[in-house]
């Protein structure tokens, strides 16, 4: 009976077949968990991830179809089947639905310029995509990795579950990890780019925005944009129309089912099953290294590019009009932990300079920027 137990440790439990990779990836779980419980990090995204990679890194006999990518001729495990939203990019869009019934364009619309903002922005993503094919990724696999720059979790994942479906789980956690770091990353680089006299700028205070501007927005910035790339039409519509809900007036109940209860389930889904999807075998490799590197290079160019073009933008503009360059940071779609660094940048120059809502407007432009830009990329890059 002690040699069947000690047979069955060493041959059918976690115990016998668990490998080094699987013990670092279940710390790097742990870790995710403690910083979003003790640093308060995206703990709605972070749980679901790292209590994910931990079920994902328990090892199994592999005659059992119980991971993510195990597709038996019983049929096909639990995780996989949740997993199958996430590879076939159905969940991202549904978070896109959530995200327009919570956001309020009010900032944006207020102040059209702050558009260019969120644009310019983008520059990590096509500057990280040149770089990780001169790395040696294709240019599908350079195209999902640039994506993680926009710093938009959901976008990186429908865009890689279209161009480099095995790079996945790598771009999503690097993705959801730099969205969490917000606070951490970007506040340094928003003090090396600027003056001190710049940081305590003082914008006017954004005008009054009329309730059929924010019914027609969501109408004519989804055709606008969809024509121009799309790519971008099941993320943008879903955006789009979530907002419609939150601002016709006459959905109330529907929209307040989008941005709560139905918004949770999709992230729980979501991140639970990116989670599972990091077992040490498939993720600790060179590439995933490669792409955390990248991801971080793309996450800091799109901040700074968003910071100097404020800076370009204020040598044309009059005095009055002068946008605060720490406002451009907010143009990474880090809806609304980029808006909040940048409040609490400002406020720590001058407790009187409230810069979150003029931030609120880059911030929103920079959600429809990652989208328009997957959508390109999407576009051109898909065989």
């Amino acid at each position: 009976m002690l040699n069947g137990f000690l047979d069955y440790l060493n041959t059918t439990s976690g115990f016998g077949n668990a490998t080094w990779g699987n013990i670092i990836m279940i710390l790097v779980g742990l870790v995710l968990i403690y910083l979003a419980i003790k640093k308060h990090y995206e703990p709605l995204l972070l749980i679901p991830i790292g209590f994910g990679i931990i079920v994902g890194n328990i090892p199994y006999d592999p005659g059992m179809a119980l991971g993510y990518q195990d597709i038996s001729s019983s049929g096909p495990s639990v995780l996989n089947i949740i997993y199958w939203g996430v590879k076939n990019g159905i969940y991202p869009p549904l978070i896109f639905l959530g995200i327009g019934a919570m956001t309020d364009f009010s900032a944006l619309l207020s102040n059209p310029k702050l558009l260019l903002l969120g644009a310019a922005a983008q520059i990590g993503i096509f500057l990280t995509l040149f770089g990780a094919h001169q790395l040696g990724f294709s240019m599908e696999e350079a195209g999902a990795i640039g994506i993680i720059g926009g710093a938009d979790g959901p976008t990186a994942i429908f865009l890689s579950s279209k161009l480099a479906p095995h790079l996945l789980g790598a771009i999503a956690i690097a993705a959801y990890s730099y969205m969490a770091l917000v606070p951490v990353i970007q506040p340094p680089i928003m003090k090396l780019l600027t003056t001190k006299k710049e940081r305590l700028m003082k914008m006017k205070p954004a005008r009054k925005v009329s309730k059929l501007e924010k019914i027609l927005f969501p109408i004519i910035g989804f055709i606008i944009t969809a024509f121009v790339a799309p790519g971008s039409i099941a993320l943008l519509g879903m955006l789009f129309f979530g907002n419609l809900l939150k601002e016709c007036g006459v959905t109330e109940r529907l929209a307040q089912t989008a941005r709560t209860s139905f918004n949770d389930i999709v992230v729980i889904l979501i991140g639970f099953s990116v989670g599972t999807s990091t077992q040490a075998q498939y993720f600790l490799t060179t590439e995933s290294i490669k792409i955390f590197v990248l991801g971080a290079f793309s996450f800091a160019v799109a901040t700074a590019g968003g910071v100097l073009f404020a800076k370009i933008m204020n040598l044309f503009l009059s005095k009055q009009n002068r946008i605060n360059p720490l406002v451009g940071a907010a143009g990474v779609s880090a809806v609304p932990d980029s808006a909040r660094v940048v409040q609490q940048v400002g406020l720590k120059e001058d407790p009187t300079n409230h810069l979150l809502m003029h931030a609120m407007g880059p911030n929103v432009a920079g959600v429809i920027g990652s989208a328009i830009a997957a959508g390109i990329l999407w576009s051109q890059l898909v065989k």
